[in-house]
């Protein structure tokens, strides 16, 4: 990787806070930005999930992550403890891969 990127990436960054930064504060208190400034992480987030657990080596993969993510869902429907729900999804997935599932 060309050191060029990357200081065109850290000044695209550093541009980008600096654009957050003057824009007016009536602005951010608009209904449609507080709503999308809420969503966007939790977006992001459920894509970085998405995107980890449905592929590998770029190429779609149903293995034990998909069972783990499947028990971790069902823990949170059934509203267990986030340790409960950790725990129980790292076993299923550990457990599947033991067994021979790929992944």
């Amino acid at each position: 990787m060309s050191w060029t990127w990357i200081a065109t990436a850290a000044a695209a960054c550093f541009a980008l806070k600096l654009l957050g930064l003057l824009v007016p504060q009536r602005t951010l208190e608009h209904p449609a930005v507080s709503l999308t400034a809420e969503a966007v992480p939790v977006a992001l987030l459920a894509a970085l999930i998405a995107v980890q657990t449905f592929t590998a080596e770029q190429q779609v993969a149903l293995d034990a992550r998909v069972a783990g993510i499947a028990v971790a869902a069902l823990c949170i429907w059934k509203k267990a403890p986030f340790l409960v729900t950790v725990v129980a999804a790292a076993a299923v997935t550990a457990l599947l891969r033991w067994a021979g599932a790929a992944g």
